[in-house]
C-alpha cells in the first residue's frame, strides 16, 4: 500500500468579484466579504485529485493535512467527501499570521508525526497568495526530492513517473519515493463529493494537533516564526481611459486616428 500525504488550504473563494474584498490598511490585512463562505484551494483540490487516481488504480490511504484558525468542517472535509481517508487539523491560534517558512515548518513537523508516507502532494500555489512556496519548502525541511507542476503522476513500486509541465509543453521525470509532488491546474477538474461520500465524511472526526503535539518550536511558526514581511497590502486602481479620434469624414477620422497610433507608437 502506498501512503499519500495531501497538503490543503481554507481560503477565500478566489471566485469573489474584487469589488467584494476590503483592505484594512493599518493592519495589512484583508476583510473577509460579508456573507462568502471559504472554500479549499481550488489547486489544493487537484492535489487531492491526483491522489485520488493513484488510489484508483492501486491500494493507497490518503491522509489530508489542513493548517489555519477558524476551519469550516464543510471546507475542510471536502476531501474526505472526495475520497480521502484521513484528516489532519493543526488549529490553534498559535499557527496564525504565519508565512510560507512558517506554514512549511509546521506541515513539515505534522508529516514527520504521521511518520509513515511514500508521496506528499501539494497543490502548485494557494488561490489567495499566490506564492507557491510551501511545498519546495516541506522538502527542504524534509529533506526530500521535489517535482513541480506535475499535470499525471503514476506510481510503481518505489518509483513515481511524473509529467511536469513546461513553458513549451511536458517533460516526463522519474523519481524515488518518498517524494513531493506539486500539481499542476493541467492535472484537470477535481471530482465532485457523491453523496455517499458526504454522508461518510460528516461521521469521520478530524484528528487535531496542536503545536505541542507535533513538537514545533513556538518560534518558528505562526508569526513569531515568519521569515517575510509585508510591507503594504493595497487594491490596485484600475483606469480606463477613452479618447474619440474625430473627422470631417469617415476617411479624415481614419486618417486621424492612423497618426494618433502613429504618436503612441502603436504603429
Amino acid at each position: 500500500m502506498i501512503n499519500i500525504i495531501v497538503c490543503c488550504k481554507q481560503i477565500l473563494d478566489p471566485e469573489v468579484p474584487p469589488a467584494n474584498f476590503r483592505i484594512d490598511p493599518l493592519e495589512n490585512t484583508v476583510i473577509p466579504p460579508p456573507d462568502m463562505s471559504p472554500v479549499t484551494s481550488p489547486f489544493d483540490e487537484q492535489a487531492v485529485e491526483a491522489a485520488l487516481r493513484i488510489k484508483d488504480a492501486q491500494d493507497a490511504h490518503i491522509t489530508v493535512i489542513t493548517l489555519g484558525t477558524g476551519l469550516l468542517p464543510q471546507v475542510v472535509k471536502r476531501p474526505l467527501a472526495m475520497g480521502a481517508d484521513e484528516l489532519v487539523l493543526l488549529e490553534d491560534e498559535a499557527f496564525a499570521e504565519g508565512d510560507s517558512w512558517s506554514t512549511a515548518y509546521a506541515l513539515s513537523k505534522a508529516i514527520r508525526r504521521i511518520g509513515s508516507y511514500d508521496l506528499i502532494l501539494c497543490g502548485r500555489q494557494a488561490a489567495d497568495w499566490d506564492n507557491g512556496l510551501v511545498g519546495a519548502g516541506i522538502t527542504e525541511t524534509l529533506g526530500l526530492p521535489c517535482v513541480t507542476l506535475a499535470r499525471k503522476i503514476d506510481v510503481a513500486g518505489d518509483t513515481a513517473r511524473v509529467e511536469r509541465v513546461t513553458p513549451d509543453g511536458y517533460e516526463i521525470v522519474e523519481a524515488d519515493l518518498p517524494l513531493l509532488v506539486t500539481v499542476s491546474n493541467e492535472l484537470g477538474e477535481a471530482r465532485f463529493p457523491t453523496i455517499k461520500g458526504i454522508r461518510a465524511s460528516k461521521k469521520m472526526d478530524p484528528v487535531i494537533w496542536s503545536p505541542s503535539d507535533i513538537e514545533a518550536d513556538p518560534a518558528q511558526i505562526g508569526t513569531a516564526g515568519r521569515r517575510s514581511k509585508l510591507i503594504r497590502l493595497y487594491q490596485p486602481v484600475r483606469e480606463d481611459l477613452c479618447e474619440i479620434i474625430e473627422g470631417e469624414s469617415e476617411e479624415e477620422a481614419a486618417e486621424n486616428l492612423a497618426l494618433r497610433l502613429r504618436e503612441a507608437k502603436v504603429l
